[in-house]
C-alpha cells in the first residue's frame, strides 16, 4: 500500500484533526486480514458483525467498545502443544480487531454461535439531534 504524507493538508484544513489521525494509523496498521469478517446492514439503523472465531471458546473472547473503538479480542490460554503437526493449516493464534464506530452507535449484542461472534450495533439519534420543523410565525 502507498504511503501517503497528509502534512500538507493539517496547514489548511482546520477541526478534520480526527480524521487524519484515523488515515494514518489506518495506513500504519498491518491487518492480517485474521480472522475474517463481514459487516452488513440489517436495516436503516441496525447492523451486524459476523467474525470467523472456530477454535474460540466464549470465556476466550472479549468484546470492548470505548471511544467509538469496537474491539474484539481472542486469546488462547498458554499452554504447550505436545502435538506434532505433519501440516497446520488451522490458525490457533490470539488476535484483536478494532472497529471505528460512528456516533450514536452502540452494540446491543454478542452471541457466539456455530464458531461465529455475531455482534449487533444500532444507531441510536438523540432527539437533540433529530431534523425538527419549525413553523413560520405571521
Amino acid at each position: 500500500m502507498r504511503n501517503f504524507d497528509l502534512a500538507p493538508l493539517y496547514r489548511s484544513a482546520i477541526g478534520f484533526d480526527r480524521l487524519f489521525n484515523l488515515l494514518e494509523s489506518n495506513q500504519n496498521q498491518s491487518n492480517s486480514g485474521y480472522p475474517p469478517y463481514n459487516v452488513d446492514l440489517v436495516s436503516e439503523n441496525h447492523y451486524r458483525i459476523t467474525i470467523a472465531v472456530a477454535g474460540f471458546a466464549q470465556g476466550e473472547l472479549e468484546i470492548y467498545a470505548q471511544d467509538n473503538v469496537l474491539i474484539v479480542r481472542g486469546t488462547h490460554p498458554e499452554e504447550k502443544s505436545e502435538r506434532k503437526y505433519l501440516y497446520q493449516g488451522i490458525t490457533e493464534r490470539n488476535f484483536e480487531r478494532k472497529f471505528q464506530l460512528a456516533e450514536h452507535i452502540v452494540v446491543r449484542d454478542a452471541r457466539l454461535e456455530n464458531g461465529l461472534l455475531n455482534i449487533d450495533l444500532e444507531r441510536i439519534i438523540p432527539d437533540e439531534a433529530k431534523p425538527r420543523r419549525i413553523e413560520i410565525m405571521n
